[in-house]
């Protein structure tokens, strides 16, 4: 099954009744395993997951990074803009630092917004 990270605008009572849905089909026994993002809006979103970002994203996603520095090298970026892309996207949940390096959990990134 394909991980996919869920990217959403929205209120933060939009993000509570994703929550409480969530809870109430736990609670009947159904299986929950989804990750959502909520920005407050569209231009928040699009600030914070930049081309560069999005494109750093896809390069972990299919390459093994071994480190920060590793990975800065690669794209041909600075080192202290990579890292710090590399902390906005471990804030949100879309990468993961381990012992082994940055991963990218997700295979797929749904963005929906309504105008």
């Amino acid at each position: 099954m394909t991980k996919t990270i869920h990217v959403h605008v929205g209120t933060p009572e939009d993000m509570g009744r994703r929550f409480v849905d969530a809870w109430k089909r736990a609670e009947r026994g159904e299986a929950v395993d989804e990750a959502n993002v909520t920005f407050r809006n569209l231009e928040t979103l699009l600030a914070t997951l930049t081309p560069k970002r999005l494109h750093l994203l896809r390069h972990v996603r299919h390459h093994q990074v071994r480190s920060i520095r590793a990975l800065a090298g690669e794209l041909r970026r600075d080192y202290k803009n990579v890292h710090r892309d590399v902390d906005a996207l471990v804030k949100l949940g879309m990468l993961s630092r381990t012992e082994d390096g940055v991963v990218a959990p997700y295979a797929e990134v749904e963005a929906r917004f309504v105008l």
